[in-house]
């Protein structure tokens, strides 16, 4: 046991050394690797092989950001292409997701109404972006005919999303007692800072005082420790938050 247990700790060092070698890491980090093989494997994770990941991970985020702005139209371009050339159900959805993504509700909507049509439409997926595209383009009403049903037939399915969805698409049709049961489940149940966020503005809006200022220092709090990448794919989130707070 004790050689199985050295020679692992031996593949991990390697694994590290050539990770050195191949990134152009400094030439001791092999010497700590090979002579202190569990040390310096732990060492080398934390100091170099982690901090690297992040920025490789945020760096693809950041690239596809920047592709989608400089070209904000080839994921539709490229979806009706594929549509037209093979009209099938797959190719429709994908079409219809690119569009709602685009602000397309209007056209999203008409192509997610023939999926539910078709040999998806017990898709939760079409449901769900189907509900998404009928908010989008005004209509709260439909929005919530689709998605109470999902809620309830498949409670297991993306239930903080389809939440969430729910309970904006009852604040839009104005029933707000529903609409701030469904934040309330939401943010009990997971506790996101999408859900805590919704949940302060429905209050903001409906008198609740209470619950407002709760979900506001829990937000506040969240946000003083949030690194920058993950404030900027809040940024619209906030935005909303902040007009709503501030003095009048």
């Amino acid at each position: 046991m004790p050689l199985i247990g050295l020679g692992l700790h031996f593949l991990i060092a390697l694994f590290f050394a050539i990770h050195a070698v191949r990134n152009g890491r400094q030439l001791y980090w092999l010497l700590i690797l090979f002579s202190f093989p569990l040390l310096g494997s732990l060492a080398y994770f934390v100091v170099e092989y982690l901090p690297a990941s992040r920025l490789e991970r945020r760096g693809r985020i950041a690239g596809r950001a920047l592709q989608n702005s400089l070209d904000a139209g080839r994921d539709v371009r490229e979806a009706r292409s594929a549509f037209d050339l093979t009209p099938t159900a797959h190719n429709q959805m994908r079409l219809a997701a690119a569009l709602l993504e685009a602000g397309e509700s209007e056209e999203a909507v008409r192509h997610y109404k023939a999926c539910l049509n078709g040999p998806f439409a017990g898709d939760p997926e079409v449901i769900l972006g189907a509900a998404r595209a009928n908010a989008a383009h005004g209509q709260p009403a439909a929005a919530i005919a689709l998605l109470a049903p999902l809620q309830s037939k498949r409670p297991d399915f993306r239930a903080g999303e389809v939440g969430l969805a729910l309970g904006r698409a009852y604040a839009a049709d104005g029933r707000q007692d529903e609409a701030g049961a469904e934040f309330e489940a939401v943010v009990e149940r997971f506790g996101s800072i999408e859900a805590r966020v919704e949940l302060a503005l429905w209050a903001l809006a409906n008198g609740k005082e209470a619950v407002a200022q709760r979900e506001l220092k829990e937000v506040k709090h969240a946000r003083t420790h949030m690194e920058k990448h993950t404030r900027e794919l809040h940024r619209e989130l906030f935005k909303r938050l902040d007009a709503a707070t501030a003095p009048k």
